[in-house]
């Protein structure tokens, strides 16, 4: 299997590295200066940049990190992600030659119209940017409730061993929420305590388990019985609220809480 690092970034932000000890990739690279640091103290190549949408903390750094190699750029031409020379479309497998990587494109609009996944089976990994994100799930700055719940739901289909690399660390917020969505869940309750103490020693609580997603993220469960009699509680959801509604009352919770 080949390694992945996660490098931090800004304030809250993780920029992927993918490597096999001498060629790498990098997903959402947001700032050149962190990822050429990592690429140099560590003798690899850098080989091609993956982009999951075009907002500047994950795209910021691609002019320089270009300027320095020139190497492809895939990412969604909706998104018009700078320097781009692959455009990816959903379900299409792209390949690594150097790394002996193939990954599978998952269109994923909701944060961005444009915004894609990316999945490799080989190494069990998920790229989700800002659409899934350990516990939650990215705000809905173009798209629609219905279409980030789709897109959600792609996700969850994938195997439940896949580790999901997000963009954020925002875990520990996002389960704080999780509690109160769906006070009764137990998994929420442990899984939150986990995320506690990992966060008390600095260290990151990403990636999760889809596994751990499926079982605590409201998001992935918003027509679940426990979170719509809460929404009803707190939001006043109407009774005949259909999913794609739940959802939209979770996501505007979610924005305010």
């Amino acid at each position: 299997m080949l390694s992945i690092w996660g490098l931090p970034a800004f304030d809250d932000n993780y920029l992927w590295i993918v490597h096999n000890g001498k060629d790498a990739i990098a997903v959402d690279p947001g700032d050149a200066a962190v990822v050429s640091k990592a690429l140099q103290e560590h003798g690899l190549q850098l080989r091609a940049i993956l982009a999951t949408h075009k907002h500047a903390d994950h795209t910021g750094g691609i002019a320089r990190l270009l300027a320095q190699s020139p190497v492809p750029v895939y990412g969604s031409q909706t998104d018009q992600i700078p320097g781009l020379t692959h455009p990816v479309s959903d379900g299409e497998r792209i390949t690594i030659p150097e790394l002996n990587l193939t990954l599978e494109v998952i269109a994923v609009p909701g944060h961005t119209l444009g915004h894609v996944a990316y999945y490799t089976a080989s190494e069990q990994a998920l790229f989700s940017g800002d659409t899934l994100i350990a516990g939650g799930c990215g705000r809905l700055f173009e798209g629609s409730a219905a279409q980030m719940r789709a897109s959600l739901n792609k996700l969850a289909a994938l195997p439940a061993h896949t580790r999901v690399y997000c963009a954020h660390e925002y875990t520990l917020s996002n389960l704080r929420f999780a509690a109160a969505a769906e006070p009764d869940n137990p998994q929420v309750a442990v899984r939150l305590q986990h995320v506690q103490s990992l966060r008390a020693e600095n260290k990151p609580s990403v990636p999760s388990l889809l596994a751990d997603e499926l079982a605590t993220n409201p998001f992935l469960r918003s027509d679940q019985h426990g979170i719509v009699a809460t929404l009803r509680r707190e939001c006043g959801l109407p009774e005949q609220a259909d999913a794609d509604a739940c959802f939209a009352a979770l996501r505007e919770w979610k924005n305010r809480f």
